[in-house]
This record gives structure tokens, C-alpha cells and sequence, in this order.
């Protein structure tokens, strides 16, 4: 099936109207991209070629009609989330994970990093708390590069 533009967001609904949702569970590096070839959970065949600069999000609806859809999901990926307790060691972490050049996200209060074995003894060395955990992410990470 070709998929040439994105027709809505569904968020995270699973099912409404007893109507099946098939998933395309991508990573969240595959969000950037324009085209693709992949499966759905269901073992629909997907081919996406899509115009404009916007990346894929969790919840994209690229296909539907009277009995199913089909929508972006993104995997479950190891991640480290920081939780800092004052604005030292906000300033700690933020200041470690810049000096690596190191993608975050930072939302609801806490840092989130994807799981890098380098990452853990970093933060234990500043006195950071973190969990590595496994995350959903619902859009792609942004980072801006620069070179010394």
C-alpha cells in the first residue's frame, strides 16, 4: 500500500468505533524519515513517500475507511530519564549531557536520554538520580550541531 500524505492524528487511542488499528511501530530516527518501506504489526506492506519537512509523530493517521486504520506507534526504547531534585543538579546534568553533544528531550520535569552504557557512570559521578527505563517517544529528538 502507498501512503503519500498524513490524513490526521489519532493520539493514542487504540481502538474506537470497534474499528482495528494497525500500527507501524517505528524507532524514533525512522520519524525524520520521507520514505520508507515497512510493515504494520498486522503485516500490512507500507511504503511511504511523503512530501514537506514535518517529521512523523506518534498517533499519525495515514490510512482509514469503514473497518480499520492504519497509524504511526513508536517502539519502546531503552532510555535514561533524570529526574533532578534542585536546580544543581539540573545545571549537573545539563552541563554533562551539552558537553557530549548528547540528544535530550526535557519534559514533565525530567530529562530523557536514549540508554548509553557511558551516560550511567557520568551521572553517578556528578550525584545525578536517574532510571533507565524503557519510553514510547512521541516525536523525533532535536539537536542542533555545531563543530569547534
Amino acid at each position: 500500500m502507498l501512503i503519500e500524505k498524513i490524513i490526521g492524528n489519532i493520539g493514542q487511542e487504540e481502538e474506537v468505533d470497534s474499528k482495528l488499528t494497525e500500527w507501524i511501530e517505528l524507532d524514533w530516527e525512522a520519524l525524520s524519515k520521507r520514505i520508507l518501506r515497512t510493515e504494520t504489526d498486522k503485516g500490512t506492506d507500507i511504503a511511504l513517500r511523503l512530501s514537506g519537512e514535518e517529521p512523523l509523530k506518534y498517533g499519525d493517521l495515514l490510512f482509514e475507511d469503514g473497518e480499520r486504520r492504519i497509524a504511526i506507534r513508536t517502539k519502546l526504547e531503552p532510555v535514561i530519564v533524570i529526574c533532578p531534585k534542585n536546580m544543581m543538579e539540573m545545571g549537573k546534568a545539563a552541563f554533562e549531557l551539552g558537553n557530549r553533544h548528547t540528544p535530550c528531550l526535557i519534559e514533565n520535569g525530567e530529562i530523557i536520554v536514549r540508554a548509553d552504557h557511558t551516560i550511567n557512570p557520568l551521572l553517578d559521578e556528578v550525584g545525578v538520580q536517574y532510571e533507565t527505563t524503557e519510553r514510547r517517544f512521541k516525536q523525533p529528538f532535536k539537536f542542533r550541531g555545531h563543530s569547534h
